[in-house]
């Protein structure tokens, strides 16, 4: 038994454990719930609650099959998505391509990795051919000026850029002056996700 966990979440966290193991996803609620012998959602979501907050799981909350066992987090591979423009924009990213192992260097929830195209920020030192691993943002109020994300222009594509907040526009800027900055309405962007690291093959 794991010491910092009281009974009941102890036996829900050993059972989603086997589950993940015999079924490699992760369970439902309502599969908890019958698995636990309960009739409500609400002791399954407040054990799944300390878990998370001690550290055992990793899931957003509401979302079950977003349940990960941290000490998986850190040896399962960071997909890879696609490419992302850093010159012009380019048609925005879609199935999973392959997989990369960044296992040693980080651990984040649901992080994701993009291939750049492009030489529009290599003044902030990110170079056509590497791969920027991204933690996905769920709200854009939580961007911060100067952060560079990847950002989302429907119609149009994705891109890497530093992230500027004017009045009800959004700037996006390249890092290097040969590139012209783009201003759009704040409705017309969604960004996807901020960047974690940089990672180039040498």
């Amino acid at each position: 038994m794991n010491d910092n966990l009281t009974d009941a979440q102890n036996e829900l966290f050993e059972w989603i454990k086997n589950y993940i193991r015999d079924f490699n996803h992760s369970p439902s609620i309502r599969q908890m719930m019958e698995a636990m012998g309960l009739k409500s959602p609400a002791p399954i979501q407040s054990r799944l609650k300390h878990l998370q907050e001690k550290g055992y799981i990793s899931w957003q909350e509401g979302r079950a099959r977003t349940l990960q066992l941290v000490n998986d987090l850190v040896r399962k591979n960071v997909p890879i998505l696609g490419s992302i423009a850093a010159g012009g924009l380019i048609e925005s990213y879609s199935d999973v391509s392959e997989e990369l192992d960044i296992s040693e260097i980080l651990q984040k929830k649901n992080v994701f990795a993009l291939s750049v195209n492009g030489d529009s920020m290599k003044d902030a030192f990110i170079a056509d051919g590497d791969m920027v691993l991204m933690e996905p943002v769920f709200d854009q109020n939580c961007i911060r000026n100067g952060m560079i994300v990847s950002a989302m222009v429907p119609g149009l594509g994705t891109t890497l850029k530093y992230f500027f907040r004017k009045n009800n526009q959004i700037v996006l800027e390249a890092a290097n002056p040969e590139y012209e900055p783009i201003c759009l309405d704040k409705d017309l962007v969604s960004i996807q996700g901020k960047l974690l690291a940089v990672w180039r093959k040498v």
